[in-house]
């Protein structure tokens, strides 16, 4: 495995590390600036959905990818923080708080099943946060009063001030501006006493603990700050699609989020990005597929399920990294060629939580 070579603690904690990253970084902000002139209202659509699968995919990454926290729960915070967002603004409330609230919503959600699950991991956590997102769903299926129940709930659009977001490429800048804030704030967040205290946990629960780590404090901190980052995340779904119903949070969902952070490449920020871009992608590509094989509309849940699982076991087998580790990969064999060995690239066995000593 290729690790970068650090000689000083300000290579450690600086955000650019070479001045040719800070460039392309900058061409790639120019490159989205200029997307609506480029761009129809199609490709503006996909690529806010990118930007709201980036936000929900970064909250995830947190707690999948850094601490090791493996979550089927996702989308209980996703549709908290999209309902929580269509109730306020019903009731009058400018959009630049109700973003807030459900956040909060969504966060305090998250320390409240921190609580029940503080001594659980593996497969006891994901059945837990599993029965979590069906409790959740079932409230606002029921809660017929304040969600709608089945019948669901109209979002209207976003309004700050006299500037009105009725424009597809309004929307657009509003989720490219979002999501930079959160990967901000996410990177230094890793860059901190938390941060280190997450990673550690993720690689030995046992070794943290013995250097005075408290374990469920820290696991209440990271679900509060996952599900605050997928309530934001559920808010723009909501104004993206302007009509929520339960059944647009099942357990699919969580699973969407999960092969994100899976396909992406775990614990990297960069691998939310890119685990957003092909989550969105997909569902074209499985198009193909149903209308290349004849598979009709009845099979759609099917397929979907299969595809996706699929996709995990495929990248957990041959590309444990995903698509960000594949990424690294090249690039280190363009700065090496022709200097490189057979073994350089060789695929290295990536160890489950389960297999580790705990």
């Amino acid at each position: 495995m290729h690790v970068q070579m650090k000689t000083s603690y300000d290579d450690d904690i600086r955000l650019v590390r070479h001045r040719a990253t800070l460039l392309w970084y900058g061409l790639l902000a120019l490159g989205l600036l200029a997307a609506p002139v480029l761009l129809g209202e199609h490709h503006l659509s996909q690529l806010s959905f990118v930007g709201i699968y980036a936000i929900a995919g970064v909250g995830a990454m947190l707690l999948v990818g850094y601490t090791g926290q493996v979550s089927l729960g996702q989308a209980a915070f996703l549709a908290v923080g999209a309902y929580t967002e269509g109730i306020l603004l019903k009731h009058g409330m400018p959009f630049a708080l109700s973003l807030v609230l459900a956040a909060v919503v969504a966060g305090l959600l998250g320390v409240v099943l921190s609580l029940s699950t503080a001594r659980l991991a593996g497969i006891y956590l994901a059945i837990a946060t599993l029965a979590f997102a069906f409790i959740v769903e079932e409230v606002l299926t029921r809660w017929e009063t304040l969600t709608g129940g089945s019948l669901g709930l109209f979002v209207g659009r976003i309004g700050i001030g006299p500037l009105v977001f009725d424009a597809e490429w309004k929307f657009y800048y509003l989720c490219v501006g979002l999501l930079a804030l959160v990967l901000y704030l996410a990177i230094n967040l890793l860059r901190s006493r938390t941060g280190r205290a997450l990673v550690a946990m993720r690689d030995s629960e046992i070794s943290a603990q013995s250097l005075g780590i408290d374990l469920a404090r820290y696991k209440a901190i990271v679900l509060a700050l996952s599900g605050a980052l997928t309530g934001v995340a559920g808010a723009l779904y909501a104004h993206r699609i302007q009509f929520i119903t339960p059944d647009q949070f099942t357990i699919m969902a969580s699973v969407e989020l999960l092969v994100l952070v899976v396909v992406g490449g775990l614990g990297s920020l960069h691998g939310a990005v890119f685990g957003a871009v092909f989550i969105v992608m997909l569902p074209q590509f499985i198009g193909l597929i149903r209308d290349g094989f004849g598979i009709g509309s009845t099979y759609q849940a099917g397929l979907d399920a299969g595809i996706y699982g699929l996709l995990m076991v495929l990248f957990m087998l041959f590309e444990p990294h995903g698509l960000y580790g594949r990424w690294q990969k090249i690039k280190l064999y363009l700065d090496i060629f022709p200097f490189y060995r057979k073994a350089t690239f060789r695929r290295q066995r990536v160890f489950q939580k389960s297999e580790q000593l705990r």
